[in-house]
């Protein structure tokens, strides 16, 4: 197994990794709209999920991955309503419709609209 880590991305905020190799398949924790630079979240779902997607998509670089190994992704949503707006974002960065579970849950970390995790191909 090996661990990856990347300063591109948001450093992990609890006792976790940004993401794991293991039998050829990454797995990245959960990624929340975090700007790795300023440690700040944008205002608003479509401005979240487009940091979200460039979080995950720079742990998959890192590992030397791409948006086009995913084969499963699993996003978080703090309001259902903002189902048809992230999908409009989700869509522009995983072109090649990865399996995909996406749900609300009543709270994510820091307040955040979005958070999302996937496993990819090495």
């Amino acid at each position: 197994m090996q661990v990856i880590d990347t300063k591109n991305a948001p450093g992990a905020i609890g006792p976790y990794s940004q993401a794991y190799i293991a039998s050829g398949l990454i797995f990245t924790s959960g990624q929340l709209p975090v700007d790795p630079a300023t440690g700040d979240m944008p205002e608003g779902i479509e401005a979240q999920a487009e940091q979200s997607c460039k979080n995950v998509l720079a742990i998959l670089e890192a590992a030397g991955s791409g948006a086009a190994k995913v084969v499963k992704t699993t996003c978080f949503l703090a309001e259902i309503a903002d189902f048809a707006a992230f999908n409009a974002v989700y869509a522009r960065y995983f072109t090649s419709k990865p399996a995909r579970s996406c749900f609300a849950v009543k709270d994510l970390p820091k307040g955040a609209l979005c958070e999302i995790e996937c496993i990819a191909e090495a």
